[in-house]
């Protein structure tokens, strides 16, 4: 579901790919650890101060949050906000070629 596979990972990822990411994260014990953010941002909201570097967000159909862009410049100097055609949670393993690409428009623009 965190794919933009279409419920059949076999379309975006080889079976060599899944089992060496479930080994690294499960064999290390660094399962929990990934999710922390997650929760520690449900149990305790923040209000954090505003983010002055220059930030670029690129937006994948298929990832779990699609965070509007009005909320993103409400915190972070949003310089670059990108939908992306497809892709999702994993998108540099999905689509590394749209996002490589974003991220070197992003930075031809930085000065």
């Amino acid at each position: 579901e965190w794919s933009d596979s279409g419920g059949d990972l076999a379309r975006r990822f080889e079976d060599d790919e899944i089992l060496t990411w479930v080994s690294l994260y499960w064999l290390t014990n660094t399962i929990g650890p990934s999710f922390r953010p997650y929760s520690d941002d449900y149990a305790r909201p923040s209000k954090p101060e505003p983010v002055i570097v220059p930030t670029a967000l690129a937006v994948f159909p298929a990832d779990l949050v699609q965070e509007p862009r009005e909320w993103v410049a409400r915190r972070y100097a949003l310089q670059r906000y990108t939908s992306m055609p497809r892709g999702g949670h994993f998108a540099a393993f999905e689509e590394p070629e749209v996002l490589a690409d974003d991220i070197m428009a992003f930075f031809a623009t930085i000065e």
